[in-house]
């Protein structure tokens, strides 16, 4: 007689089945071609704010196409990098060539001011505690 066979409750999914992980999938081509094949850089940070200067030409690529539009207001190029779903390298490439023919600018992030005086704080806290 043979014991019976033990199955689990969820069983795994097939491995066809899994998502795929990230960086899979992808077409590598297709990030030279949106780069081409020289794939200078600006000094281009994270924060970085890029701001349209003209509509998408007509010789536009989808990509640069998609920027202009995203740029219409200021944008980081970390979050124009996370809309477009490419890699920030990529998008510096991008946007680089982009900078070159006058589309879009680059400007420096908007620093805040310093925190306010603890004693003007203290002033507002108690005026609105008076209330």
């Amino acid at each position: 007689m043979t014991p019976p066979q033990r199955r689990r409750r969820d069983p795994e999914p097939e491995p066809s089945q899994q998502p795929p992980k990230e960086g899979e999938g992808k077409n590598p081509e297709r990030l030279y071609i949106i780069t081409g094949p020289d794939g200078e850089r600006a000094p281009l940070d994270l924060v970085t704010l890029i701001v349209a200067r003209a509509e998408p030409p007509s010789s536009a690529t989808p990509e640069q196409s998609a920027v202009l539009r995203m740029c219409r207001a200021p944008l980081a190029v970390a979050e124009v990098s996370a809309y477009l779903s490419l890699p920030f390298s990529v998008v510096t490439v991008l946007l680089t060539e982009m900078l070159a023919a006058e589309l879009v600018q680059a400007r420096a992030p908007i620093v805040r001011q310093h925190l306010p005086d603890r004693s003007l704080l203290e002033a507002v806290m108690n005026g609105l505690q008076r209330l």
